[in-house]
């Protein structure tokens, strides 16, 4: 198999111009999730204007720890993938829906964004990844992810921020658990890599 084309970075306050490009919107008044709606709890994510997203984001990237990592196709970002710390992300230390396997502190990959014109490609496995990359850089000591379990038919393109079972399969996870949650009319499962 070819070395994929991508080149995968963190998602640092230098790179930020690049997190807009894939997580913000045309109109700056329009409030997209900006990849927070996991991270945040429900009231104060919907407290958020619009043009506050942005500054969020970008000091998120200028944290030790960036939010997540972006691919490149030459000098292009062409992807997202939201991956940090479970203990981070509100919905899953708080929700119901998606269950903790273990006490084990680990790390969560939760969203996944392509350009237009560049899916089919491999960039969500190629982000996935990386993601997995950056969570062992960081000392994470596992990875999960909670992708619908498809079986093989069409996600809708919007509802497919999640990966599928068999993106997380390529990379290496294992199932753990079932899930609570549905998406696109799809189950969600709890998939997991050990990286110790």
């Amino acid at each position: 198999m070819d070395p994929t084309p991508f080149t995968i970075r963190p998602a640092t306050s230098e790179r930020f111009d690049d997190v807009a490009t894939i997580l913000g919107p045309r109109n700056p008044d329009s409030a997209v999730c900006w990849c927070l709606t996991y991270r945040l709890p429900s009231r104060e994510h919907r407290a958020l204007e619009a043009r506050e997203r942005p500054r969020v984001v970008q000091e998120l990237c200028a944290r030790p720890t960036p939010p997540g990592v972006l691919a490149y196709d030459g000098g292009t970002v062409v992807g997202w993938c939201g991956v940090a710390p479970r203990a981070e992300l509100h919905a899953f230390t708080h929700g119901r829906t998606i269950p903790h396997v273990d006490d084990l502190p680990v790390w969560t990959v939760w969203c996944f964004r392509v350009r237009g014109g560049h899916r089919g490609r491999g960039v969500a496995r190629a982000l996935l990844d990386g993601a997995v990359e950056h969570a062992r850089g960081h000392g994470a000591p596992a990875i999960e992810g909670y992708p619908v379990d498809n079986g093989g038919r069409k996600v809708d393109t919007t509802m497919a921020y999640v990966g599928t079972r068999a993106l997380f399969e390529h990379a290496g996870f294992s199932w753990a658990a079932d899930t609570a949650s549905t998406l696109n009319r799809f189950p969600r499962v709890l998939m997991r890599l050990p990286l110790r």
